[in-house]
């Protein structure tokens, strides 16, 4: 699947003053996470496992 076919939505915690964001984008398998400033550059992908995990504990919640 291309990064253009996929649904990208910006973080709720990125400010509207274009410093630091960061889109995401949900797919059959994995999450991928991009810069919203260069959204023609190269995207992190992780599993949607490891996805879960990190947002568990960035929320605090465990693993």
């Amino acid at each position: 699947m291309s990064t253009t076919e996929l649904a990208w939505f910006k973080s709720s915690y990125s400010g509207g003053g274009g410093g630091n964001c960061v889109e995401i984008a949900i797919g059959p398998e994995s999450v991928l996470v991009r810069d919203s400033k260069d959204t023609h550059g190269h995207a992190l992908m992780v599993s949607s496992h490891a996805w879960a995990a990190f947002t568990g504990l960035a929320a605090g919640a465990p693993v």
